[in-house]
This record gives C-alpha cells, structure tokens and sequence, in this order.
C-alpha cells in the first residue's frame, strides 16, 4: 500500500490554455526553424515569421508561473533535493532522447552546409551525445556554420537556462516578498530592456553558445521572463476573455510573426518592439490563458493535445531541421521549391513528438516518480 509523503501530493488540476498556448508556441518555434534556412543577415531575418524565437521567451513565463503554481506551496512538506528531483524527472528523459536522435542524425547531415562533420570521429560525436544526455554545454565544434552549446540539439540550450532558473527559484526566489521580488523582477526588466538596445543587433537572439557574450545573454532572456511568471502568479490577478484560447493564440501568433521593425539605422525599433512584448504582450498572454475559462470539446481537446506534444516536439524537431538544411543547401532549393518538404518534417515531427510522448516519455517517468518519489509504508 502507498501512502501519501512530503513527496507525493495531491494532483492539481491544469490550467488547460496555457498548455496550449505551449503547443501553438512549439509549433511556431518549429515553423520558425524551418525557415531559418532563409535567414538574411546582417540581422537574421527569417522571412514571413522573423520573430519566432521569441517563443523562447514566452516559454519562459509560461514556465515560472507554472513553478510558482506548482510548487509555492509545497516548501515544509518539500525540500531542495525532492524539488530538484520532481524537475529532473518532468525534464530530463526528453533531454536525453534528443540527444540520442541528434547523435543518429548527425553524420546524415554532411555536406555543403555542415562540412565539418565528415571530419568528426565517431568517439567525439558520442562524447558530446552523452554531455548532451546530461545537458552539459560544451565549446566542442562539430558543425559548422553554428558553434551550439549543444551542437546535437541546439535548442536544448533553452532548457540548461530554464534549469538554472528553476535553481535560483529553489534556493533563494522563493523565500522573497512579493515587494522584493517585484523589484528584482523590474531590475532584470531593465537588463533585458538594455540588452534589446545595446546588442547591436536590436534584438534579443543569443543564448546559444557557450561564451561570456552568449551566457549573458541567455540568462538576461530567462531572468525577467521566468521570474515575472511567478509574480504573475502570485499576484493573482487574470484576466477572464470569451473564447481566451483562440484569442491568446491569435495574438501570440501575430506576434512572433511580426516581421522586424527598423533597419541598420533605426535597430532601436525593433529593440522596442521585443522589450514590449516579452515585458508586458506575454505576460499578459499568460494571464488571460490562466484566467479565462475553456468552453467545448473540440477547444478542450486541443488544448490538451498541444499541451502533451508541446515540450517532445520542442526538444526533438532540431535534428531533422539540420537535415532539412542540408538538403535544402545541397539542392538550392527555394522556399517555393522545398515547401512540401517543409510541410512534411513539420508534420513528422508532430507525429514523432506524440509517439516520443505516449511510447517513452509517459512510461519512464511515471517509472522515474514509482521509483523516486514514492515510498511504500512497512
């Protein structure tokens, strides 16, 4: 017989729009990496969806509204190791199956676009696939022309930041007043503000690398976003809209593909355009998410739907948007040209994360939480 522990709690229920506007965000960031392709410097300007890498950020208050909802009230009954391990759990077997699926793309991806990996010795490919299962950030260069944090995967660089949020809420966050924490929360507003303005780009793209530059930027971009959810959260206020689904993911799409504002002269713009909305659009997204009521069976099921593939398919699309690339590269290919071929890694990889979700995912860590996190009485 099982019985309740500081390590098991009573289930909460979700806040079901908010775990679809997770999934209608993956699906953008999956959209937006597909087209990267297309980028044109000298700003990276991704055409038709230039701003979906902000979806990162939204993420990020998604998430620490979520930490707050989850786990303010459970310190006492919980401590740092049990919180640490309940994270690692949620986060960790998917870190580690895109890695895998990064080390047996890899060397498909050789060619115009990645010559550096015909060069790669099989031993130091699985040394970084295992630094990548562990989500430790390495400086090795395996693929040109990018040089990732996580070359397998790069997008798992979000994740090593969420971590390090998820440790400073842990250890010192959490036992702030709402009054400190909402001071804290407007000075890493200002850095994110400053770095917008300052980078020389106009924009809030980095993170990725494992460099001074690149490691402040990413923990500029979860500072204020990760940290405003949990005020969000406690503060308590939402917002209740009619139809708050389709209305949140109308304007959170309109957002990221916004195309970008200004040019070399006026970089400015689009610092002000980013600040706004990671400072007040997202936030505010988040609210009327988790204030407003689902009505329906066909939006309940969607939003539950996008909400269970929404974190597989961030973590695992990556390494098929390197093959995508090559190939694209390799041929010439226009937009026009490979667009079939984009619909189709697209919805492959939809169907891969709901496979990954229901064939692995679920299984090992309610495996994980059996064994870790419950205790049988005697």
């Amino acid at each position: 017989m099982q019985t309740s522990s500081s390590l098991l709690f009573p289930q909460k229920p979700h806040y079901e729009i908010l775990d679809g506007l997770r999934g209608v965000a993956a699906l953008i960031v999956v959209t937006f990496h597909l087209f990267e392709i297309y980028a044109v410097e000298p700003f990276y300007v991704v055409p038709g969806i230039n701003h979906g890498y902000l979806a990162v950020d939204f993420f990020f208050v998604l998430s620490g509204f979520v930490i707050g909802y989850a786990y303010d009230d459970r310190w006492g009954r919980m401590n740092l190791r049990d919180f640490v391990k309940r994270r690692v759990i949620r986060l960790q077997p998917m870190v580690v199956l895109g890695a895998v699926i990064g080390g047996l793309c890899f060397y498909f991806g050789a060619g115009e676009m990645f010559p550096r990996i015909g060069e790669v010795p099989v031993w130091q490919m699985l040394l970084v696939m295992l630094a990548g299962c562990l989500l430790l950030p390495t400086t090795a260069v395996i693929r040109y022309p990018w040089h990732e944090m996580f070359p397998l995967n790069g997008p798992a660089w979000s994740l090593f930041f969420e971590y390090i949020a998820n440790l400073l809420y842990a250890v010192v966050f959490r036992r702030l007043s709402n009054v400190l924490l909402t001071v804290l929360v407007a000075c890493c507003g200002a850095a994110l503000v400053r770095l917008t303005l300052c980078s020389g780009t106009g924009s809030v793209l980095g993170g990725h690398e494992l460099t001074g530059e690149h490691l402040l930027i990413g923990l500029t971009r979860v500072m204020y976003p990760f940290f405003c959810g949990l005020l969000l959260f406690r503060m308590g206020r939402l917002i209740k809209l009619r139809g708050g689904f389709w209305l949140c993911s109308f304007v959170l799409a309109a957002i990221l593909f916004f195309p970008r504002l200004g040019g070399e002269e006026h970089i400015w713009m689009n610092g002000i355009y980013e600040s706004l909305s990671i400072i007040v659009l997202f936030p505010l997204i988040v609210l009327a998410g988790a204030g407003s009521p689902i009505r329906g069976r066909f939006s309940e099921g969607i939003c539950r739907f996008l909400g269970k593939i929404s974190f597989p398919l961030y973590i695992i699309h990556y390494p098929f948007v390197y093959l995508f690339m090559a190939y694209v590269t390799e041929r010439g290919l226009g937009w026009r040209q490979s667009w079939p071929l984009m619909l189709a890694v697209g919805v492959g990889c939809v169907l891969l994360a709901y496979g990954a979700m229901k064939l692995y995912d679920e299984p090992v860590r309610e495996w994980l939480r059996n064994r870790f996190l419950r205790h049988k009485s005697k």
